[in-house]
């Protein structure tokens, strides 16, 4: 396993304990070393990125349908935020509306995925996304930075 993107953690904010075994098990199996921090709503995220503790990630994994605040909701204070503007949030959600994907790039999602119904596919689906942002894009240092 390597750390990639200067080894930062990936906030993963997923309700689902099924889901987030899927996503940890995906990370496992594309050699990510990066820890996954998981928040299990927006207003638990919130805290992560907002609050006295406030963490640097790497990446933010979003659903949208979430408990509370939802994913669209979440998306659109980080992008308020200038320390986190810049944060690569990708949409990891049940949603297969166009209508849905729009809301998300038009608020500043950097990708949007539907998850598949079968194990196998969402696996390479997130193998996917971690490869990509984690091993293939690279962002400035400092882009993240607590400031």
């Amino acid at each position: 396993m390597s750390l990639d993107a200067d080894g930062r953690a990936v906030l993963v904010v997923e309700d689902s304990d099924d889901d987030f075994d899927t996503v940890v098990a995906a990370a496992k199996l594309a050699g990510i070393g990066n820890p996954l921090l998981r928040a299990v709503d927006a207003d638990a995220a919130a805290t992560l990125l907002f609050g006295p503790s406030a963490a640097d990630f790497a990446f933010m994994l979003l659903d949208y349908k979430l408990p509370g605040l939802d994913g669209l909701s979440l998306l659109r204070r980080v992008r308020l935020t200038p320390r986190l503007s810049q944060l690569p949030i990708i949409v990891f959600t049940t949603s297969s509306n166009p209508g849905d994907r729009a809301l998300f790039y038009g608020a500043g999602a950097n990708a949007f995925h539907i998850k598949e119904v079968q194990y196998p596919a969402c696996l390479q689906t997130l193998q996917a996304i971690f490869d990509y942002w984690l091993k293939r894009v690279v962002l400035p240092k400092g882009l993240n930075t607590l400031a």
